[in-house]
Protein backbone atom coordinates (compact mmCIF):
# COMPACT_ATOMS: atom_id res chain seq x y z
CA UNK A 1 0.00 0.00 0.00
CA UNK A 2 1.15 3.11 -1.08
CA UNK A 3 0.62 6.30 1.54
CA UNK A 4 1.59 9.93 1.15
CA UNK A 5 3.54 11.07 3.69
CA UNK A 6 4.87 15.06 4.18
CA UNK A 7 4.70 14.50 0.09
CA UNK A 8 6.95 11.61 -0.38
CA UNK A 9 5.63 8.15 -1.06
CA UNK A 10 6.03 5.53 1.28
CA UNK A 11 5.57 2.23 1.82
CA UNK A 12 2.92 0.50 4.09
CA UNK A 13 4.44 -3.13 4.24
CA UNK A 14 1.58 -5.21 6.15
CA UNK A 15 2.04 -8.82 7.07
CA UNK A 16 -1.62 -10.76 7.67
CA UNK A 17 -2.70 -14.38 9.02
CA UNK A 18 -4.60 -16.58 6.96
CA UNK A 19 -8.11 -15.34 9.48
CA UNK A 20 -7.10 -11.49 8.52
CA UNK A 21 -5.29 -10.75 11.45
CA UNK A 22 -2.50 -8.44 11.51
CA UNK A 23 0.95 -9.70 12.30
CA UNK A 24 3.37 -6.94 11.89
CA UNK A 25 3.11 -3.27 9.65
CA UNK A 26 5.92 -1.37 8.54
CA UNK A 27 6.27 1.40 6.96
CA UNK A 28 9.36 2.10 4.47
CA UNK A 29 10.57 4.05 1.93
CA UNK A 30 11.77 2.10 -0.18
CA UNK A 31 10.03 -1.52 -2.22
CA UNK A 32 13.05 -3.36 -2.37
CA UNK A 33 14.80 -6.87 -0.65
CA UNK A 34 16.11 -5.16 2.51
CA UNK A 35 12.52 -3.99 3.74
CA UNK A 36 10.96 -7.25 2.55
CA UNK A 37 13.91 -8.86 5.42
CA UNK A 38 13.24 -6.46 7.99
CA UNK A 39 9.67 -7.34 7.79
CA UNK A 40 9.60 -10.78 7.67
CA UNK A 41 12.59 -11.15 10.70
CA UNK A 42 9.86 -8.65 12.71
CA UNK A 43 7.58 -11.33 12.55
CA UNK A 44 9.74 -13.53 14.58
CA UNK A 45 8.57 -16.80 12.98
CA UNK A 46 9.12 -18.82 9.92
CA UNK A 47 5.66 -19.20 8.27
CA UNK A 48 4.27 -22.48 6.47
CA UNK A 49 2.84 -20.38 3.52
CA UNK A 50 3.48 -17.25 2.00
CA UNK A 51 1.02 -15.29 -0.55
CA UNK A 52 2.55 -11.99 -1.91
CA UNK A 53 1.72 -9.62 -5.21
CA UNK A 54 4.84 -10.54 -8.19
CA UNK A 55 6.93 -8.17 -6.47
CA UNK A 56 10.44 -10.02 -6.96
CA UNK A 57 11.96 -8.33 -3.88
CA UNK A 58 9.79 -11.24 -1.81
CA UNK A 59 11.57 -13.93 -3.27
CA UNK A 60 14.91 -12.34 -2.92
CA UNK A 61 14.09 -11.81 0.42
CA UNK A 62 12.95 -15.31 0.88
CA UNK A 63 16.07 -16.71 -0.71
CA UNK A 64 18.14 -14.28 1.44
CA UNK A 65 16.66 -15.62 4.59
CA UNK A 66 16.56 -19.35 3.83
CA UNK A 67 13.07 -20.00 3.66
CA UNK A 68 11.68 -22.61 2.15
CA UNK A 69 8.07 -22.60 2.68
CA UNK A 70 5.27 -22.36 -0.20
CA UNK A 71 4.81 -18.41 -2.12
CA UNK A 72 1.60 -18.24 -4.13
CA UNK A 73 1.88 -14.95 -6.38
CA UNK A 74 -0.61 -13.94 -8.77
CA UNK A 75 -3.62 -11.74 -9.33
CA UNK A 76 -6.28 -11.67 -6.59
CA UNK A 77 -3.96 -14.36 -4.54
CA UNK A 78 -3.19 -11.40 -2.29
CA UNK A 79 -7.02 -10.39 -1.45
CA UNK A 80 -7.15 -10.98 2.65
CA UNK A 81 -4.08 -8.53 2.66
CA UNK A 82 -5.70 -5.86 0.28
CA UNK A 83 -8.39 -5.64 1.84
CA UNK A 84 -7.41 -5.27 5.40
CA UNK A 85 -5.62 -1.87 4.39
CA UNK A 86 -9.56 -0.58 3.85
CA UNK A 87 -9.92 0.56 7.57
CA UNK A 88 -6.35 2.16 7.51
CA UNK A 89 -7.73 4.24 4.29
CA UNK A 90 -10.52 5.22 6.35
CA UNK A 91 -8.44 6.18 9.15
CA UNK A 92 -6.02 8.22 7.34
CA UNK A 93 -8.81 10.50 5.67
CA UNK A 94 -9.98 11.29 8.68
CA UNK A 95 -6.44 12.05 10.03
CA UNK A 96 -5.90 14.25 7.33
CA UNK A 97 -2.95 11.95 5.93
CA UNK A 98 -0.27 10.94 8.28
CA UNK A 99 2.17 13.55 9.30
CA UNK A 100 5.54 11.45 9.23
CA UNK A 101 6.99 8.15 8.95
CA UNK A 102 7.38 7.56 12.60
CA UNK A 103 3.84 8.64 13.58
CA UNK A 104 2.64 6.81 10.86
CA UNK A 105 4.27 3.72 12.02
CA UNK A 106 3.50 4.11 15.64
CA UNK A 107 -0.08 4.79 15.06
CA UNK A 108 -0.34 1.76 12.64
CA UNK A 109 1.24 -0.61 15.02
CA UNK A 110 -1.19 0.27 18.04
CA UNK A 111 -4.38 0.17 15.63
CA UNK A 112 -3.38 -2.96 14.15
CA UNK A 113 -3.01 -4.43 17.98
CA UNK A 114 -6.66 -2.58 18.79
CA UNK A 115 -7.99 -3.85 15.71
CA UNK A 116 -7.23 -7.77 15.81
CA UNK A 117 -9.03 -7.67 19.67
CA UNK A 118 -12.32 -8.26 18.45
CA UNK A 119 -11.87 -9.25 15.13
CA UNK A 120 -13.07 -12.58 14.84
CA UNK A 121 -13.99 -14.83 11.87
CA UNK A 122 -17.94 -14.90 12.45
CA UNK A 123 -18.20 -18.04 10.63
CA UNK A 124 -16.16 -20.42 12.35
CA UNK A 125 -17.29 -19.12 15.92
CA UNK A 126 -20.69 -20.42 17.31
CA UNK A 127 -23.19 -17.70 19.18
CA UNK A 128 -22.62 -18.48 22.84
CA UNK A 129 -18.86 -19.08 21.94
CA UNK A 130 -18.82 -15.09 20.22
CA UNK A 131 -20.51 -13.70 23.21
CA UNK A 132 -17.80 -14.92 25.71
CA UNK A 133 -14.95 -13.57 23.28
CA UNK A 134 -16.43 -10.10 23.06
CA UNK A 135 -17.24 -10.04 26.73
CA UNK A 136 -13.49 -10.76 27.03
CA UNK A 137 -12.30 -8.26 24.11
CA UNK A 138 -14.50 -6.08 25.87
CA UNK A 139 -12.72 -6.74 29.22
CA UNK A 140 -9.36 -6.38 27.73
CA UNK A 141 -10.25 -2.95 26.01
CA UNK A 142 -11.45 -1.57 29.24
CA UNK A 143 -8.96 -2.48 31.46
CA UNK A 144 -5.90 -1.11 28.26
CA UNK A 145 -7.81 2.24 28.19
CA UNK A 146 -8.17 2.42 32.13
CA UNK A 147 -4.53 1.95 32.59
CA UNK A 148 -3.71 4.50 29.95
Amino acid sequence: MVVRIAGRHMYLWRAVDHEGEVLEILVQRRRDRSAAVKLMRKQGFAPTRATTDKLRSYSAAFRHLGLSCHHEQGLRQNNRPENSQQVVRRRERKMQRFKSAASAQRFLSVHAAVHNTPNLQRHLVSRSTLRIFRSEAAAQWRSATNAA
